[in-house]
């Protein structure tokens, strides 16, 4: 049976009944807020290309907590910004480092809200790369020490999940390892499985001061033409003990979340990063587009792709427009 018996502009022609049949919903619980730690007190930096986003000091990211838990977001990532670096990154894992204080500070106010870290070295070396470096290239396996050391410290501190994001091979396993042993067996692994050598990440460098020194990272992260490798890397880490993965980033890679969800025994999170949000606050700024509803329509196809969790920098924004109904 086809047209004119079926005509599919029935179930289209209010909002009762679009709102009704809608395949993918939006919820403020699908949203991470990312959160820039940084040392000083009443610190509020705005990053240049990243309108709306901050480098905060504690005190800042403590109001910017409340606004998400008022907004109905319930989980952040910490990145942290140190007050000094080396060629290992050892400030990472210090424990009175700015992430681990960051962590403490946040879960004595607000301890429902959900706390993940990232864990990675780039921003904590002088030269911008993700583990020290032997002849010019990062050491894989002197790497997953200084990881493991880095998620032990935020599991201290009081952190409720890890995020490791430096794409060295074994890393998940040496981390499981380190948690277990430390009597940190039920704090969970979201791993960047499939994080790919993005030209998406320049604003993000900006805000978190990790542009390699020299070259790039293509020698550790994915390459963007590659799909079935997604695949590899996303088991490889289930099987090291990975709880969820990710894929980042997230509008280029739909099709990977899309596969990785159908394919994956764990839950799957996509990072909406700051490339694509600073593309849509610049059209937005200069009139170009709708820029909520160009954001909300970005967020549902990522949700639509498979992603049960967005890391975005527009969560409290498009918390606050799902509150409302729009």
């Amino acid at each position: 049976m086809g047209f004119p018996e079926v005509r599919m502009r029935r179930l289209r022609r209010n909002a009762a009944i679009r709102n009704m049949v809608a395949e993918t919903r939006l919820m403020a619980d699908d949203f991470i807020l990312p959160l820039f730690a940084c040392p000083g007190e009443r610190v509020r930096a705005p990053i240049a290309a990243m309108p709306g986003v901050y480098r905060s000091s504690i005190d800042g990211l403590l109001e910017t907590c409340g606004e998400a838990v008022d907004a109905g977001v319930g989980a952040v990532l910490l990145f942290g910004i140190p007050d000094a670096k080396d060629d290992e990154g050892r400030s990472g894992y210090a424990e009175d480092g700015i992430v681990q204080r960051a962590i403490a500070a946040i879960k004595r106010r607000f301890n429902d809200l959900y706390v993940i870290t990232d864990v990675c070295n780039c921003e904590y070396t002088t030269h911008g790369h993700c583990g020290p470096l032997v002849n010019g290239e990062v050491a894989n396996d002197a790497t997953l020490d200084i990881l493991a050391l880095q998620a032990l410290s935020h599991a201290r501190a009081g952190c409720d999940m890890v995020a490791p994001s430096d794409m060295m091979d074994g890393r998940v396993k040496r981390i499981r390892a380190q948690l277990d042993s430390a009597g940190f067996e039920l704090l969970p692994i979201l791993s960047y499985a499939v994080k790919y050598a993005s030209a998406f990440y320049g604003p993000f460098r900006e805000a978190a001061g990790s542009a390699p020194a020299f070259g790039d990272r293509r020698g550790y992260q994915m390459d963007p033409r590659n799909g079935n490798e997604a695949l590899r890397e996303v088991h490889l880490d289930i099987d090291e003990g990975a709880d969820m993965v990710m894929v980042k980033p997230a509008l280029s890679y739909l099709d990977v979340v899309r596969r990785i969800r159908e394919t994956s025994t764990v839950p799957v999170a996509a990072y909406n990063v700051s490339g694509e949000y600073s593309m849509v606050k610049a059209a937005a700024d200069r009139g170009w587009i709708d820029g909520k509803a160009v954001m909300m329509e970005i967020l549902t196809s990522i949700k639509r792709a498979g992603a049960q969790a967005i890391i975005t920098y527009h969560a409290v924004e498009a918390a606050k427009l799902l509150a409302v109904g729009r």
